[in-house]
């Protein structure tokens, strides 16, 4: 949990007090490869912490499943619609290998937020950069061509292109896996 405690930290400077009020709201949970940590149509009720493994957030469309995001180690996801409109989520997490995901509890974040400040700035800074995050992937989509968001995607996150599947990382990068292969051979 030292980990986890420590991205916590980073988002915002917790006190060793602010981390015991959050831990009464926490989970860890060992989930295997192919594993959901969010199902279609599940409500979304946690901010999702992926302490050990690999995740992608997708959904489909036109019968397609569409990569929206990953989610690799030391990160946090959610669907942010299900869970600030308390509504089912056509946002799905799946686990790509064995996992140890860390659950933190809307409802007691809720409750937290409403009587320590310390707890509320956390929140706030949490969800602003998730925000920051999903703008910055709509730009992406939007202003970049696909060679420039590959280009992006190796220089920043490598990772994931070690990780993923091909047709989970051209998705992700809203092209065919035949224009991925290609852009690939080029650079």
């Amino acid at each position: 949990m030292e980990a986890y405690f420590e991205r916590l930290r980073s988002v915002y400077p917790l006190s060793a007090e602010g981390l015991d009020l959050l831990k009464s709201y926490m989970a860890k949970k060992h989930l295997s490869k192919g594993d959901f940590i969010l199902r279609k149509d599940e409500t979304c009720r946690h901010i999702y912490f992926v302490n050990k493994g690999f995740a992608r957030i997708f959904y489909f469309k036109n019968g397609k499943e569409i990569t929206e995001w990953f989610t690799p180690e030391k990160n946090f996801c959610f669907s942010i619609t299900s869970y600030f409109e308390e509504k089912p989520s056509h946002l799905i997490i799946e686990c790509l290998e064995d996992s140890e995901v860390i659950y933190l509890s809307k409802e007691g974040l809720d409750t937290l937020c409403k009587t320590h400040i310390e707890i509320s700035n956390f929140f706030s800074k949490l969800i602003s950069g998730a925000l920051i995050l999903s703008q910055k992937r709509m730009d992406s989509i939007q202003f970049e061509t696909a060679r420039q968001r590959y280009e992006k995607l190796l220089k920043t996150q490598p990772y994931i292109l070690q990780k993923a599947p091909m047709q989970y990382l051209a998705s992700f990068l809203g092209i065919t896996p035949e224009t991925l292969s290609r852009i690939r051979t080029q650079i």
